[in-house]
């Protein structure tokens, strides 16, 4: 596995396979890597002919006062697990490179990023969309691969994707999830043994919404009664950002779930954790 730091020799390498034919997987991390990123990389390597991973705490998403500093970092041990998943590249950026002194520009997906998670995290998905485009440019995938454990994520760069005329597939796939049901994260590290032991709530209070829909019921708000009702029967949980049945396009919430899709989606704390989860129902009738 070839190690790259600087954005001008990760496009020339790029740019070098793409004039031999070869057709590259990205798959954008921040580290501290798991199983749900190797589930990424496993889909990248059966579909190209070549694989670069990167890794970059982009400081950009993160607002003043979150945990960019201490967000989990593990460069050595993500390092030999991406040998192990036959990564041909690592593009492993310094913030210095990505954004120079005089930077100055940035992506804006307006509507959908100040839904849900952006609505608590103002100028958060202007950061992801930044930062996802200009991994595009250097890398010059072919193909991108995200999970469906940050959904509203994957809206925002499919929406850009669109907008911005990108030359490149956006590839989804499924939540990775712990035996119990707690989607991979690595803020999950966070978590304290007993916060760990009561993670899976949200997981729980997504599928008895789920249920709840499934057993015909179409007015969101007993829906959105439902998931919080879950939730709140757990002590450790200590806040709930937003929990109920939304629109899987345009993320708002409606009086009644209409057509043949919904998504369930859910932000909480446990302890100083910020957790989130979802779940797509599809084939509604």
């Amino acid at each position: 596995m070839e190690t790259i730091r600087l954005p001008r020799v990760m496009m020339d390498t790029a740019w070098k396979e793409r004039l031999h034919g070869k057709g590259i997987g990205l798959v954008p991390t921040m580290g501290a890597l798991h199983e749900g990123h190797l589930s990424l990389i496993r889909a990248a390597r059966a579909e190209n002919d070549m694989v670069v991973a990167s890794i970059f705490v982009n400081p950009m998403q993160f607002a003043p006062g979150e945990d960019l500093e201490k967000y989990p970092r593990d460069m050595a041990a993500d390092m030999e697990k991406l040998k192990a998943a036959d990564v041909d590249i690592l593009f492993a950026p310094e913030a210095a490179s990505m954004y120079p002194k005089d930077f100055s520009t940035s992506v804006s997906v307006r509507g959908i990023s100040g839904r849900l998670c952006g609505a608590f995290r103002p100028g958060h998905f202007d950061g992801v969309a930044t930062v996802v485009l200009k991994l595009f440019n250097i890398v010059q995938p072919a193909r991108a691969y995200f999970g469906l454990k940050d959904y509203q994520q994957t809206l925002v760069i499919r929406k850009m994707a669109k907008d911005l005329d990108l030359s490149l597939e956006i590839v989804l796939c499924p939540t990775q999830r712990e035996a119990d049901g707690l989607a991979m994260s690595s803020r999950n590290a966070y978590l304290s043994g007993s916060e760990r032991a009561a993670a899976p709530v949200l997981y729980r209070a997504l599928r008895e919404g789920a249920a709840a829909i499934r057993d015909g019921e179409r007015k969101t708000a007993p829906v959105r009664e439902k998931i919080h009702s879950v939730l709140r029967s757990e002590p450790l949980v200590n806040g709930i950002q937003y929990a109920s049945a939304y629109d899987p396009e345009s993320l708002e919430e409606p009086e009644k779930i209409k057509g043949n899709s919904v998504l369930l989606a859910a932000a909480i704390r446990i302890g100083a954790c910020r957790l989130i989860d979802n779940l797509i129902l599809n084939d509604l009738k």
